[in-house]
């Protein structure tokens, strides 16, 4: 069953294709369908049999013969209409509805009168739904008229039941195909939504972990190399004076700049998908907290500054995401102060934690060095702040009243429900 199906589907598929292409080939179709079916016969044999034969005599109805001409022009105004039951259905019922009754009224019978249930059939699939009461009003009462004009031979209650139970069927027809058409129609519209929702969230993650990266990238690249160039600065100045303090500023040059290696590799390797498998995967380092932060204190006095570091509270309990979180906001606060303070600047950190709330304070005693001005705003301020987004906190920086520049973060620890950050 399972080839035939999909023979059949394939099928059904191709002649809807060629539908949607050519309408009016389905057109003639069913209109010539219906001539040879029901119009032919009559056209052969003089009309549907008057019953004026030797049967009982309760069977015998008095139909009227219509000439060839005649039943030619009722047949074209039953049969004809249904080129456009699909383009115009309301006008196509109801041109076949006025023959219809006109046909009955004269008393001649046809066989082609099965163009009426086809037009409501039509009507219910491709009109508009408030048309319908309006149609099944007007084939009530053609359907009156003709239990009326067999009540000689059929009681009027019988072929009222048997003709409505017929547009009945034909209505209902109709309406079955019209919804399943219009639940495929949903189902296919959802897909493709989902399919777009799909593709828009892939693309948000993207960008998200793009902007993840970059500022992964901003804060291992930008502390990093202001150390080395703060380092370079110095050991130039003191190969003349004093080599020794050369030597050592080149010293930590290299492990700056190792360590710096060794966190972009960290960081694109998690980006590329191993060749080999896990064994071929990058040697990963675990993301930096709070207890590195003593290390990274020490190569900023080793560029000159003087830095006083102290905690309160319970650090060491802090999950992973809020250490790295603070981490990165102490390395971006201390990197601008290498690029904008001169050389002889004590800056003081304090890290404080107080049941929910978490507070980083980075202040620096200044003057601000001819490189730049202190107070402005680039991408590391812009990426402090939204790292302590993440954790409902906000970040303000600005001028201290002693000269220097400041720089103060705070950040909620309360759980979040529904799930991890």
């Amino acid at each position: 069953m399972g080839p035939l199906v999909a023979r059949l589907s394939r099928g059904g598929q191709r002649l809807r294709q060629a539908d949607r292409a050519r309408p009016w080939v389905l057109d003639t179709a069913v209109v010539a369908l219906v001539f040879l079916m029901f119009c032919l016969p009559d056209l052969l044999h003089g009309g549907v049999d008057d019953g004026d034969g030797d049967g009982p005599r309760r069977f015998r109805i008095a139909f009227t013969q219509l000439p060839v001409a005649g039943m030619l022009a009722l047949q074209a105004g039953l049969v004809l209409p249904l080129l456009w039951r699909r383009r115009r259905p309301a006008a196509a019922f109801a041109a076949i509805t006025a023959v219809f009754v006109l046909q009955w009224s004269l008393g001649a019978a046809l066989r082609a009168d099965v163009a009426l249930f086809v037009a409501l059939y039509s009507l219910a699939l491709h009109g508009r739904l408030r048309r319908l009461p309006w149609a099944c009003a007007a084939m009530a009462g053609a359907m009156v008229l003709v239990a009326v004009r067999v009540s000689a031979a059929v009681p009027v209650w019988d072929a009222l039941f048997f003709l409505l139970s017929t547009a009945t069927a034909a209505l209902a027809l109709g309406l079955m195909i019209r919804i399943r058409r219009a639940q495929l129609a949903g189902l296919r519209d959802r897909a493709a939504r989902l399919e777009i929702e799909r593709d828009q969230r892939s693309r948000l993650a993207t960008a998200t972990e793009r902007t993840r990266v970059a500022r992964e990238m901003h804060d291992i690249v930008g502390h990093n190399l202001s150390v080395i160039i703060t380092l370079a600065d110095a050991g130039s100045y003191a190969t003349d004076i004093a080599p020794e303090r050369g030597k050592e500023a080149l010293r930590l040059i290299g492990d700056t700049g190792r360590q710096a290696l060794g966190e972009l590799r960290r960081v694109l390797g998690v980006l590329r998908e191993a060749a080999d498998g896990p064994a071929g995967g990058p040697e990963l380092s675990p993301q930096p907290g709070i207890v590195d932060i003593g290390a990274l204190c020490a190569k900023v006095r080793a560029a000159g500054l003087e830095v006083v570091y102290r905690t309160s509270g319970d650090v060491d309990a802090l999950d992973d995401g809020v250490q790295l979180t603070v981490y990165r906001i102490v390395q971006e606060a201390l990197t601008n102060t290498l690029k904008h303070a001169a050389t002889d600047t004590r800056v003081r950190l304090a890290i404080l934690v107080e049941d929910s709330r978490l507070t980083i304070q980075v202040q620096d005693s200044g003057p601000v060095a001819p490189s730049g001005p202190p107070n402005e705003e680039g991408h590391g301020l812009v990426g402090m702040r939204e790292r302590a987004a993440l954790y409902g906190g906000s970040v303000s920086a600005g001028p201290t009243g002693g000269g220097g520049w400041g720089v103060e973060a705070v950040l909620d620890l309360t759980p979040r429900s529904g799930g991890a950050r």
